[in-house]
């Protein structure tokens, strides 16, 4: 592992947390390379490279993170890398914590929010770290109900020798005025109700245009409008209604970024998000936050990891849940077992979730999070399960089925099924069908900012490469090359 040069100044933070913790030199080093595990991550620290730290020289990349998380394991409050008197430049780890507390959540969440709203492109590299799944679900299924989120106003103080300016408990200078919420402003109906209205409206966009038309927009809504809000004041009903409703809105930052290909960063938002729903009281959604991992892992390709997720997920709320309900948390889990080719375990997944929408009646209280999922979106997962499974006939019966029922609204989704019609036609040996709904579909991408529009169509044109001198993939291309 290579460290930044030396600096002459030796680290006496680091030295009197290493005291206070009763750990040796190699005590540390292996617990931070333990907790690289936990992450992914293969640290060959020893005994030496803390040495190295304590004389002055700086780990790089995410180390800094990794060893303020092992101190405020072991010291049971939360320290910052810039505690240890470390350098947390690349803060590769930052996000992947399932908080202790909800203000520690808030904290957490919001320094994402504030960097992505920013210039810090490199945050958008960061790499999906499957072994960053286990913990955070493992604390949804199994941690305690926050007892508490309620806070009490704090007094409107002015920063010392600027009058009128005000600070937020982040540091950062803010004029005062009549519509400044500040650290004491009273959250009200009204305030939540806007944030929901205000997710109504992104998901809108990110359905029809994809993740990259809203997302940055979203994020920066997040800072500057829902960051104040949930350091502000508020009883506990009103503090569950706003940690849900932030909750929603973090899942949502997270499915855009998803939809980019920021698959780190998004996979931060929604451990985030799953740690909000948390404080919010509100088990169902944190299934939902659950089977939307599942379903990045899923598109990854990792596939038991999805299945886990879907599982614990379904742990998680058991089975008072609504049909509509329970039958997305099924197809979640199939569709994690089809990209395995488990065909015994996807087709009885499939089952249950079709047996559990058989069991939907109109007027059931269906949370406002599921009530896409209808007949139309099963279908749409039916075919997706199938194709992974190479049985082209029946992915292609429910696709069509899918793409009968689904609204236009829903364009990106429609757009998927298209392409999974037109590999399952492709599959049957349907080339010219098939080379038709690819060039509709392609025609369809060029019209949205959505990676996962782009990969889909690059995933069937590698399923067209052994037909590239028939005519109908040289039109195809023709086309394609045409609409660029």
């Amino acid at each position: 592992m290579t460290d930044r040069p030396a600096q002459r100044t030796p680290n006496r933070q680091l030295a009197a947390l290493i005291a206070e913790a009763g750990f040796s030199n190699a005590g540390l080093a292996r617990r931070v390379d333990q907790l690289g595990l936990e992450h992914g991550l293969d640290l060959r620290y020893d005994k030496t490279s803390v040495t190295r730290w304590l004389r002055g020289q700086q780990p790089r990349g995410t180390t800094p993170a990794l060893i303020a998380e092992v101190f405020t394991r072991r010291l049971g409050r939360r320290l910052s890398a810039q505690d240890l008197g470390l350098d947390a430049c690349a803060p590769v780890y930052a996000g992947l914590e399932f908080a202790a507390t909800p203000e520690e959540a808030v904290d957490i969440v919001s320094g994402l929010w504030r960097k992505d709203s920013g210039s810090h492109a490199e945050l958008r590299k960061i790499a999906f770290t499957p072994a960053g799944l286990v913990v955070p679900s493992r604390d949804w299924l199994i941690g305690k109900p926050d007892d508490r989120v309620a806070r009490e106003p704090a007094p409107r103080v002015p920063a010392q020798g600027r009058p009128g300016v005000l600070r937020t408990p982040v540091g950062r200078p803010r004029a005062s005025g009549p519509l400044e919420r500040i650290p004491g402003h009273r959250v009200v109906g009204g305030d939540i109700a806007a944030l929901r209205s205000v997710g109504e409206l992104f998901r809108t966009l990110d359905d029809r245009f994809g993740g990259g038309h809203a997302r940055q927009a979203l994020v920066r809504y997040l800072e500057h409008e829902c960051e104040p809000m949930l350091r502000g004041s508020y009883d506990e009903p009103t503090g569950r209604r706003l940690f849900s409703a932030a909750a929603d809105l973090t899942r949502l930052a997270g499915w855009t970024s998803y939809d980019i290909a920021a698959h780190g960063l998004a996979q931060r938002y929604f451990v985030q998000a799953l740690r909000l729903a948390q404080a919010a009281g509100d088990r169902p959604y944190g299934s939902f936050v659950l089977v939307t991992m599942s379903r990045q892992a899923v598109y990854l390709g990792h596939g038991r990891e999805a299945v886990q997720l879907a599982r614990v997920a379904q742990q998680g709320i058991g089975t008072g849940g609504p049909p509509a309900v329970q039958s997305l948390l099924h197809a979640a889990e199939a569709r994690a077992h089809g990209v395995l080719g488990e065909v015994r375990a996807c087709t009885a997944a499939l089952v249950r979730a079709e047996r559990a929408l058989e069991a939907a009646r109109p007027g059931d209280d269906v949370p406002y999070w599921a009530r896409f999922f209808d007949e139309a979106q099963l279908a749409d997962e039916l075919g997706h399960c199938y194709r992974d499974l190479q049985q082209f006939r029946a992915a292609a019966q429910h696709a069509e089925r899918s793409l009968q029922l689904r609204a236009p609204a829903y364009a990106r989704s429609r757009l998927f099924c298209r392409v999974v019609l037109a590999t399952a036609r492709l599959g049957l040996g349907e080339l010219d069908q098939a080379c038709a709904l690819a060039t509709e579909a392609a025609a369809q991408a060029a019209d949205m900012r959505s990676a996962r529009a782009v990969e889909y169509i690059r995933d069937f044109e590698r399923r067209l490469e052994p037909y590239k001198d028939a005519a109908p993939a040289r039109t195809y291309h023709e086309k394609v090359a045409a609409l660029n």
